[in-house]
């Protein structure tokens, strides 16, 4: 059974009735569009709310495009001009994944250094670009990577040969949120085996 909910108000997405739906909800999903959009229908409303507490009673919450991006405290492209500005006029996402920003399109788009001057910016945020056709399914503070493409992780803490500033998680690797380290479950080669815990720019 699946319901449409859809304003642009957010005086009705503060209502009883709008949020009706959500009362009973195990799962809610985001499409894609501008994230900021999200957030000036939703943000601080019994919307925003009622969402949260489907994840704390063990629902699922998912997203795809702008509804990916808006699940990290962090806002990614959240500008009202224009969506290639990294760090705009949102940049307050909905938090469902803490101290963290999230990026999308990254390969199929040509975007995998847009997320470096956030992360120069805003050093202990943890940057995560998923490709298109790919997601990160969360469990607590661990998450898979399934899909066709990849993930790229960005920790200020972590470095890739000389100054990479990025590396690649293919479907089947894992993350752990709490500690920033990958895994590769089942296989001999580890998608860390070149990542250093050494700061951008460190010695």
């Amino acid at each position: 059974n699946m319901t449409l909910l859809h304003t642009t108000d957010p005086a009705v997405a503060d209502t009883e009735e709008f949020v009706e739906p959500l009362l009973t909800a195990d799962a809610v999903y985001f499409f894609g569009g501008r994230q900021w959009r999200l957030v000036d229908a939703y943000g601080g409303t019994r919307t925003e709310e009622e969402i949260r507490k489907v994840l704390d009673r063990g629902g699922v919450i998912g997203g795809s495009s702008a509804g990916a991006s808006i699940q990290g405290s962090f806002l990614v492209r959240g500008d009202t001009r224009s969506n290639r500005v990294m760090m705009g006029d949102h940049q307050v996402g909905f938090g469902y994944l803490r101290n963290v920003g999230i990026d999308q399109h990254v390969l199929r788009r040509n975007r995998q250094f847009d997320l470096v001057e956030v992360i120069d910016a805003h050093p202990d945020l943890l940057g995560i670009a998923i490709d298109e056709n790919t997601a990160v399914v969360v469990q607590r503070d661990q998450f898979e990577v399934i899909g066709a493409s990849y993930v790229l992780i960005y920790d200020n803490q972590s470095t890739t040969g000389e100054s990479g500033k990025f590396y690649f998680l293919a479907p089947g690797d894992q993350y752990n949120l709490a500690t920033r380290e990958a895994t590769r479950p089942g296989r001999t080669m580890s998608p860390v085996d070149n990542v250093q815990k050494k700061p951008w720019g460190g010695s």
